[in-house]
């Protein structure tokens, strides 16, 4: 069977995909329509269901997998699927590890790394309530993305990221030997626990009430002094520098920080947490495009296009 990475202009073909999103729309007409994300574990692309009958438009809905026969189409320079039959699919056919994004690293590698990390933390307190903060979250650590759609939007996003953190924090601490180590390790393992609350799962996320009215860095704010509480912590040095480490890592006040980074480790996580996310951005957009060609202007990167240069594969290995 195809995958969405191998689809090609013209190829016509009945294959089950998983709706990451589904919005009705209506023509100048009057007729509806569906505006769809649709995606196996290779990718994602756009699909239009034009016409939809009212039972396809009760079957197709966010989460489910849908065996589906299209046309590929070229739309704007990019692919795009003409739908023109949606049909149910039985379970017993259903391979979900065939339609879910997941990260590069397997989660037996993101847990064993992340006790690496925790060990590391020399400072007793620091550690105490990272690993209550970890213990807090449970196993959604390492299944959650870190985001809904722009960057590490996949199963284990959200671990993956906080390594790679982790991974540049380290060497950065070799380069510059001023900075604290054990906080800024530590800041980096909780900055975006709350996104365990803020989201509502790692298939099909979208934010929950609690996510769109709070937001991860006030609920991972407000989980952190539950266990420093626990602890007897709550009044430590170090529990008002974390504290600090997760309201600020966003940066800026208009980027959702109620308070800009006032210790040099709060500005080195936001800086790291900015060009990880990016990276990972960029990484994603520019997989699913050929040497030689432009990736869609992303929004997250103020709607720029990044081009693939047809000789920089592997140009860092």
């Amino acid at each position: 069977m195809k995958k969405i990475r191998e689809l090609k202009e013209n190829d016509r073909l009945t294959m089950p995909l998983l709706v990451q999103d589904c919005r009705n729309g209506t023509t100048t007409k009057g007729a509806p329509y569906l505006n769809l994300v649709l995606q196996d574990n290779s990718g994602s692309i756009d699909g239009k269901f034009w016409d939809v009958k009212p039972e396809a438009r009760e079957l197709i809905a966010a989460g489910r997998i849908i065996r589906f026969t299209f046309e590929v189409i070229l739309y704007n320079k990019n692919l795009q699927l003409r739908i023109n039959k949606a049909e149910p699919c039985s379970p017993d056919e259903i391979d979900y590890d065939e339609f879910v994004i997941s990260s590069g690293r397997s989660e037996q590698e993101r847990k064993d790394k992340t006790k690496y990390f925790l060990n590391s933390i020399k400072n007793e307190n620091y550690r105490k309530l990272v690993k209550g903060m970890l213990e807090k979250v449970g196993l959604r650590y390492f299944s959650y993305p870190a985001a809904s759609r722009i960057h590490h939007n996949f199963l284990g996003g959200l671990s993956e990221h906080s390594i790679g953190m982790a991974e540049l924090a380290e060497e950065l601490c070799r380069l510059y030997p001023q900075l604290n180590r054990d906080l800024l390790i530590s800041g980096i393992l909780i900055h975006d626990t709350g996104k365990t609350a803020e989201m509502s799962g790692p298939v099909t996320t979208e934010y929950t009430l609690e996510g769109r009215l709070e937001g991860h860095i006030s609920i991972a704010n407000g989980w952190l002094s539950e266990v420093a509480a626990e602890l007897s912590l709550e009044d430590s040095e170090e529990a008002v520098l974390l504290h600090h480490m997760i309201l600020s890592h966003h940066g800026h006040y208009e980027f959702g920080s109620p308070v800009l980074p006032m210790v040099q480790e709060a500005e080195v996580l936001s800086l790291i947490d900015n060009l990880d996310a990016k990276l990972n951005t960029m990484k994603q957009a520019l997989d699913s495009v050929k040497p030689g060609e432009w990736t869609l202007k992303l929004f997250s990167m103020e709607n720029r296009q990044f081009y693939k240069p047809k000789n920089g594969e592997d140009v860092c290995r």
